[in-house]
Order: C-alpha cells, then sequence, then structure tokens
C-alpha cells in the first residue's frame, strides 16, 4: 500500500472514529433512569464497534490478492511479483545479465542490495559463474528481461554449511541460513563470440 493510499486509509478511519464517538455521545442523553453506567458503556461500546464495523472500505484489488508460489526442482520457492510479455528467452549460462536485487536474512533484514530498484545501479555479470550465489544463477536462468521475483533460497544454493563469517567467528550469514531475494532481470545479451 502506497504511503498516500495508507494516509486517506488512516484519515477514514479517523472519521469513523469520531462519527462513532458522536453516536455514543448521542446514546447518553437517551439513558433510562434504570440504567448502570457500566451497561450504557458496554451497549454503547458495541453500538460503535458495529457502526466501524458495518462501514466498508474498498480495498484494492492489488493488496488482497496473493502471488501464486512457484517451487524449482532444487528447492527454491518464488512468487511473481511483476510479470512480463516479453518473447525473449531466459538467458543460459554464459549470457550477460543485467539485474537489480536485494538480499535479505529470514528475518526480514537487508543483507545485500544494487541499491534503490530503478537508479540504474544494475549488478552486471557472466550467469553460471560465482559472483552470486548458485541460487540466484539458477533463478535467472528461469526468469525473462522484465520480471521481477521474490525466491527463497535454501542454504545449500546460498552459502551453504559454512555461512558467511569472518575468520573471528562473527557470521553476516550464519551457516545454514536460507535466504530471500528480489530479483528484477533488466537486460540480457549473448556473450560475442
Amino acid at each position: 500500500m502506497g504511503f498516500k493510499m495508507h494516509v486517506h486509509f488512516t484519515l477514514a478511519l479517523m472519521l469513523l472514529a469520531i462519527s462513532a464517538l458522536q453516536e455514543v455521545r448521542c446514546l447518553a442523553f437517551h439513558m433510562d433512569a434504570g440504567s448502570t453506567r457500566r451497561s450504557f458503556f458496554t451497549e454503547s461500546s458495541y453500538g460503535a464497534l458495529g457502526f466501524i464495523a458495518s462501514s466498508t472500505f474498498s480495498v484494492p484489488q492489488a493488496a488482497v490478492s496473493v502471488p501464486e508460489i512457484f517451487n524449482t526442482p532444487s528447492g527454491i520457492k518464488y512468487a511473481i511479483l511483476r510479470d512480463t510479455n516479453s518473447k525473449t528467452a531466459s538467458p543460459v549460462n554464459g549470457d550477460f545479465v543485467a539485474i537489480e536485487y536485494t538480499g535479505y536474512l529470514t528475518n526480514g533484514q537487508i543483507w545485500d542490495s544494487t541499491h534503490a530498484e530503478g537508479k540504474g545501479n544494475a549488478l552486471l555479470f557472466k550467469l553460471g559463474t560465482n559472483v552470486v550465489v548458485d541460487g540466484v544463477n539458477e533463478m535467472i536462468s528461469n526468469m525473462l528481461v522484465g520480471q521481477k521475483v521474490q525466491a527463497i533460497i535454501p542454504a545449500k544454493l546460498a552459502f551453504g554449511e559454512k555461512g558467511l563469517c569472518l575468520d573471528g567467528g562473527e557470521c553476516l550469514i550464519k551457516p545454514g541460513e536460507t535466504l530471500v531475494y528480489d530479483i528484477s532481470l533488466k537486460k540480457t545479451a549473448i556473450p560475442p563470440p
């Protein structure tokens, strides 16, 4: 949800809450002599909650749709976040590719990135080399130019049981850790003969 939509949604909720409070104040004037304060607040709270619950918001379809999850034979799970109608073939090992990516730990912490998407900071490399982990190489070989995917890369296709650790034992990526990548394939080219 974009920032503007979030602000509008929050404002709408605040307006509904104000309307509900006004409804409660109106009920206060109609409280009969046999009512207790507790029953008044209970009834008015239910009324306010009912009022808020009965109000409907139009939620964009994209906000509620869940992407389909695909699996590769090697164990990568991925979802296509942005599809393309590109007619080009998927790149193969040896092709040059340009990607933008963000690498996350499973707790959501970013550990590597090509900077902000769309800023022209794509990583250019020969597919199949050790510039990126095996799982990213494999994922790119299943993509088309223009696609963006989110891939869950198992440890065996990332940094394995060694992890990414300093000599002192401190690890940026712990041994056996699964990684998550957002990958956007920007360009692909066949290497010159």
